[in-house]
């Protein structure tokens, strides 16, 4: 057809000209819901009172037990979703202090880091890869045959989110165990900074301060660490078994 020569048949044919007309629905409660959050988020910031820290530590300890699991199964649900671990984390540091803090979000982490883990191997590897949207390309291209130092690379890597590394682990036929001993392992370095940061914003002293200095430089010395043995054992063909 004149004037056609250079389209192809996926550019002119019937099927793609419907789906040009049809709405993204999708999209469109994405951006609906972003649009409620905000306006939520708003409300919140004019209308309610945040309780001191001091009432909060006095309210988690009175709830006793219940006030440390609450913590922990929010933490949980937390890490299984796209948000951020960052703010459970600082959150755990602030009111339960450096040690109890980092305990209890280690907890949470790997719980919920875990059932990410079984979630993708429902949902199975299309699925997942779709989910993972923008990160899809960097979890594939260090996960695929990849083992422990993979999964340790993609969790010590700051500014990665957790949840990626948890989906696409399941989706890319991780082993369970290395999974889950990897994420003990390299998580607790990005949880001690996390939770010394909140430590030192509720009591800004030497010791808090140290904790912040130290485990900052552990997580980018172990993530250097990790990159190389990773680099290593993937050009030796030994991804799948490394540990």
């Amino acid at each position: 057809m004149p004037g056609h020569e250079d389209a192809s048949p996926a550019e002119w044919s019937p099927r793609n000209r419907h789906n040009r007309g049809r709405l993204d629905w999708s999209t469109i409660l994405r951006n609906i819901a972003l649009a409620l959050a905000l306006l939520a988020a708003v409300w919140a910031i004019f209308n309610v009172r945040l309780p001191s820290i001091d009432v909060l530590q006095a309210d988690i300890a009175a709830a006793g037990f219940w006030g440390f699991g609450v913590f922990i199964l929010i933490y949980a649900v937390v890490a299984a979703t796209p948000i951020p671990v960052t703010i459970m984390a600082t959150a755990g540091g602030l009111i339960f202090g450096l040690a109890f803090g980092t305990l209890l979000s280690m907890i949470g982490v790997v719980l919920g880091c875990w059932g990410g883990y079984w979630i993708a191997r429902a949902l199975g590897r299309e699925t997942v890869m779709r989910l993972l949207g923008s990160h899809a390309e960097s979890v594939e291209s260090r996960l695929t045959g990849g083992g422990f130092y993979a999964v340790c690379t993609l969790r010590l890597m700051p500014g990665f989110p957790y949840w990626p590394v948890n989906y696409g682990s399941g989706a890319l036929g991780i082993d369970s165990r290395t999974f889950l001993t990897a994420t003990v392992i390299s998580s607790l370095p990005g949880q001690l900074s996390l939770v010394a940061v909140g430590a030192f914003i509720g009591g800004p002293n030497a010791l808090n301060g140290v904790a912040v200095g130290i485990s900052w430089a552990l997580v980018i010395t172990l993530t250097i660490i990790t990159m190389r043995r990773w680099k290593s054992a993937r050009e030796n063909g030994h991804g799948s078994a490394e540990t």
